[in-house]
């Protein structure tokens, strides 16, 4: 067989695959260093907090991948998620605690490396202590939703 067929037949064989979902996101590997991150305001979050984007986009129903970084004191009031979200501490410590109001006596702290699995729908909070990065992934579209309404950034 000829390479012309060859090269028919692989192609013809990879359509019939189906492309992988990053690879039908972006068409290429995705390869990032800390110092290649865009940092911008998180208008979902109370006012301090930082995000960057590295996959995305997070309105849709593809795989997401974003850090969020946190200055010291901050606290994200109770919220769910309609999907599940992985949680990766990148650095510092990120206190977390599940149920309906923010409660710091209450939280587990996750240092540099901890991971936190939240089902979808679980309420959920988290304060720091120091500056904090977190790496967020799941399936998209993310989206918060706040407890108390009143905790919503986006409404004040």
């Amino acid at each position: 067989m000829d390479a012309k067929r060859v090269g028919l037949l692989v192609m013809l064989a990879v359509a019939c695959i189906g492309p992988s979902t990053g690879s039908a996101q972006t068409g290429a590997h995705i390869m990032v260093n800390p110092s290649d991150l865009k940092w911008a305001d998180v208008p979902s979050l109370p006012p301090g907090a930082k995000i960057a984007v590295i996959e995305g986009p997070l309105t849709e129903a593809v795989p997401f991948t974003f850090r969020l970084k946190f200055p010291a004191d901050y606290k994200i009031p109770a919220h769910w998620h309609p999907a599940i979200e992985h949680v990766t501490v990148i650095s510092g410590t990120f206190n977390m605690g599940t149920g309906d109001r923010l409660e710091t006596a209450m939280t587990k702290p996750l240092s540099a490396g901890s991971v936190a699995i939240m089902q979808p729908k679980t309420n959920h909070y988290g304060w720091t202590k120091e500056e904090t990065i977190v790496q967020v992934h799941g399936v998209g579209p993310w989206a918060i939703t706040y407890v108390n309404s009143a905790d919503d950034p986006r409404k004040k």
